[in-house]
Order: structure tokens, then sequence, then C-alpha cells
């Protein structure tokens, strides 16, 4: 979401309008709307500032506005309008409420440069509609949303969303919470070579599968560990054994009592995730993606614990089920089932350095053994 245009209409804002005007600039957002010249003025050349001309007609003045929003229905044709009027930047702003509107607005999206949708109904489907109508279009798409939540879905309609959202009932906090979201990138993790020391059985418990939302890639699973300090690879289910299909969506991960990563910087135990939370998932190069685990099956199996080093000399440890089945990976994404490992043997792990408490990292004296 890195490229994603985050917008701002101000014209329901009230008393509140100066405070989130300045937080939005403060977030590096790329445009402010508003329907009077006179609230576009102060703001800096920084930001797109866009008029929303209220009413039928529109001003003679348009101020220190850098682009203008227009119903094409009521104003007329952005394009034709441009023409009238040099120098100016205009766009058309079409509310989708049936399908005559839902057909003009995917006209619009293919042929004129910028194009602002707001959708009357609970669905998403007509933006799924004119996002696909658009596709390949050098246009650019802006949809509106009241909320940040809702911003948010936009932006995985169709998987890529429009290029931007604009929230239009900001109040003081959204447009941290919206560039938060679609500013901050998932995070690369550095992943090291472990040292397996030795396996062994250690008795029955139970042992959690987190199962996701998400076809995950073969060389892609969640980092797992008896220890916050250092986590193993666990490799998802997508690779064919004898006996069984694969679960592309499940990693077989690991104990209940093991960490793992909710995101980059905050761990969760494996018996706190239920459906709807997030988990880090990690390739074997070290790019991540957060997922939504759909379901956490808990059953009892008999266990396997993992000893390994790392190149520190940082002891690490998994508890895994002792099944052929259960895999983590090595160097290069190589799959190695967990009941064939070898003292020797090198796995892919990472290290987050800092003890942890309720999740979150912490320096404090602790031993975890």
């Amino acid at each position: 979401m890195t490229g994603t245009l985050c917008w701002l209409d101000i014209r329901t804002t009230g008393e509140t309008r100066r405070a989130v005007s300045e937080e939005a600039i403060h977030q590096r957002f790329d445009a402010i709307v508003a329907d009077d010249p006179a609230d576009l003025a102060p703001l800096p050349p920084t930001v797109t500032r866009a008029l929303a001309p209220a009413g039928d007609r529109l001003p003679d003045d348009f101020g220190a506005a850098d682009l203008v929003l227009v119903d094409p229905v009521v104003h007329g044709d952005p394009n034709r309008l441009a023409e009238r009027h040099p120098g100016v930047r205009f766009g058309g702003w079409h509310t989708i409420s049936d399908a005559e509107s839902l057909d003009h607005a995917c006209r619009a999206a293919r042929s004129d440069g910028l194009t602002v949708l707001t959708f009357r109904d609970p669905t998403n489907i007509p933006m799924e509609i004119v996002l696909a109508a658009a596709a390949g279009s050098a246009g650019t798409i802006i949809t509106t949303a009241d909320l940040v939540d809702d911003a948010i879905v936009h932006l995985s309609v169709l998987e890529h969303g429009p290029d931007g959202v604009m929230l239009t009932r900001p109040a003081p906090g959204d447009a941290t919470r919206l560039a938060s979201r679609v500013h901050a990138p998932s995070p690369g993790l550095d992943l090291v070579t472990l040292t397996v020391e030795g396996v062994r059985h250690v008795g029955t418990g139970e042992r959690a599968c987190v199962d996701t939302c998400t076809y995950l890639q073969q060389d892609e699973g969640i980092l797992v560990g008896s220890w916050a300090r250092a986590l193993v690879l666990c490799v998802s289910e997508t690779h064919p054994l004898p006996y069984m299909p694969t679960r592309p969506f499940r990693v077989n991960a690991g104990a209940i009592m093991s960490y793992t990563l909710a995101d980059a910087g905050h761990t969760r135990y494996l018996s706190e995730l239920t459906a709807g939370d997030t988990v880090l998932a990690v390739r074997a190069d070290g790019s991540t993606r957060p997922v939504t685990v759909g379901r956490v099956k808990i059953e009892t199996r008999p266990l396997l614990a993992i000893a390994a080093t790392a190149p520190d000399g940082e002891p690490v440890n998994l508890i895994v089920q002792d099944d052929w089945h259960v895999r983590v990976l090595g160097p290069g994404g190589v799959v190695r089932n967990t009941t064939e490992l070898r003292a020797g043997d090198e796995i892919l792990g990472h290290l987050p350095g800092r003890e942890r408490h309720v999740g979150y990292p912490i320096d404090e004296l602790c031993h975890e053994r």
C-alpha cells in the first residue's frame, strides 16, 4: 500500500477543521478537499488543494485550488471544463446509486485523468465493477469512505483496490490512523541460520495449527519458538505428502505456549490466537506480510523438542507435533521434516533480540529456559 494516495475531505469537520487539516499535512496526506476556496488558502503547496464547489454553479474564482472536483451531471464534463479554464485541473466526482450512474462511472474511470467515486449502498460490488472496467487505464481513481476501517477495506477490493481513498467524515486522529496503516509496509526480517543440536520426544501435549485466510507460498510460514528471543521458521502445508491433501493455508506451528509474531515487533502466544487476528507470514528471504487468522486448531498430539543454536551462540528451542508432516525451512527455502532433523542440520530462524512482556519488547531481567 505504500503508493496509495490519502485524501481528506474537511467540509463536515466544523470546529475541528484546522486541527484535522494540520494533522493530515503532518501525516503527508496527498490532498485536502474543501468547498470554500478560503479554506484552501492557508494550506501549504506540499498538499494538493482540491475544491469541491457547493451548488450548481462553479465559482468565478477558484482561489488557491490546484484541482477542482465537479459533478459531471451538474457541472459538465471535466475534460471540457479544463479546455475552458486553461491551467486548472479538473476531476469528476461520481455518486453511484444505480445501474445508470455505475455505467457513467465506468466510462469516466476508463477515460478521465481523475475520478472520485462515492457509493451509496453498503456493498463493494459496484466498486469491483468500476475497478475492473478501468483496469489498465492511466487515470487515477479515488474512493470515499466515512471511516478509516472502511477505507482500508476499499484498498483490498479486487486485491489491489483504487489508487487512493478519501476520508469524508474525519475526526481528530483519523488521519494518523489511516496513514499508519497505508504508509507502513510490512518490514523484512533478518533471518539467520540455526544449527540443530538434537531432537527428542517430550511426551504428549497440545499443539496449534494456525489456519490463515490466505494461500501461503511454498517457502512461507510463520516464526515460532519456545522463547521470544529466538524463533524458527515453520513452513506452511503447501508441500505434498502421502495419505493427505495439502493445506496451503495452514501452518502446523507448535505447542500452545509457543511465541509467534503478530507483527514485526509484537509477539503472541499460539494459544491466544483466534479467528480474525493477524499473524506475520514470513518467506525464506525474510520478506513478510500480515495474514488473517481464520481458525486455530488445538489438539492433543505427541510432541518433539528441537534444540538448536544461533550463530551468536543463542540457544533456540521449538516444540512441535511429533510427526513427519510437520516441517521447518532451511537456508534457501529447503524443506525439512522435523522428525528427520539431525545434529548439524541447518534451519532458518529469527532473533528478535529482546525480552517480552505481554508481547511487547522490554529491557528487563528475564530468564527463559
